[in-house]
């Protein structure tokens, strides 16, 4: 019987071991690509907001909570109508403020002494709808694309969609008006650092919302909205800054938190 050595038995173990990281070697490095928590998405399902006294109703999720905003940079809004809609599955929400076309605002006037003062005045749609467009390009520095759509829903009411990307503090906004009497904005936010991909399923998600939200929403005084003028592209392409894509009316079939700009 033939016998192997020791020293046979040695020279074996490191052969094979110099030719397993010679083929590991030859062979093409994937990178693993980076993963994020599986989410669990419901079903989409709706409830009515229409509470008595608000000048709006319209269909939120039946996993969100409509909280009354009570705070706006320490002091009390400057109406009831402030609403945050709570996804807490997501920690999320949409902030939604409300301003009467021609009512009375606050406004922080700095005077000579560079000290801030509070001041009076009126709500006109161009202004409303000019600091809409301003709160929105706050975000262009962490913004890769812009995008501002015309719509009008089933329903009757119209605005303008925001679609903003990159790793901005928010995805989608909104404002609806009736350019007469009502202004409505809202903007979704996150508790969590902004990241365009690790955000994505539940933006696109609460996305969907969010025009069913729009969709489903009408004024409490129908006639005077439904006699309204519509905006016109020209009208608010020029209160667009730097409008990098053309306004387009878009089909909907399918407030800003003034304190997180």
């Amino acid at each position: 019987m033939r016998t192997i050595s020791l020293r046979t038995i040695s020279g074996l173990a490191v052969a094979i071991m110099i030719a397993a990281f010679t083929l590991s070697c030859n062979n093409t490095y994937v990178p693993k690509p980076r993963g994020y928590y599986k989410i669990t998405l419901p079903p989409h399902q709706y409830q009515v907001f229409d509470k008595p006294g608000f000048p709006y109703r319209f269909e939120y999720p039946t996993y969100a909570s409509v909280v009354q905003d009570s705070t706006f940079f320490e002091d009390q809004p400057e109406n009831p109508y402030w609403i945050n809609i709570d996804f807490p599955q997501f920690q999320g929400k949409v902030y939604i403020s409300y301003i009467q076309i021609g009512g009375k605002s606050r406004f922080k006037v700095r005077n000579a002494k560079g000290e801030y003062r509070d001041s009076i005045g009126v709500n006109t749609f161009d202004d409303l709808l000019r600091s809409s467009y301003s709160l929105t390009y706050k975000h262009s520095s962490k913004a890769s694309s812009i995008e501002d759509s015309m719509f009008t829903s089933p329903l009757g009411t119209r605005g303008i969609y925001f679609k903003i990307g990159g790793n901005a503090a928010t995805a989608n906004q909104f404002l609806v008006t009736d350019s007469v009497k009502h202004f409505l904005r809202g903007a979704l936010y996150f508790d969590a650092t902004p990241n365009e991909d690790s955000l994505s399923i539940v933006n696109r998600f609460l996305q969907q919302d969010m025009k069913h939200m729009i969709n489903t929403l009408t004024w409490k005084d129908d006639q005077q909205a439904s006699a309204s003028p519509r905006i016109s592209s020209a009208a608010a392409a020029k209160l667009s800054p730097k409008t990098p894509y053309p306004l387009q009316p878009v089909s909907s079939s399918s407030k800003e938190p003034s304190k997180k700009n």
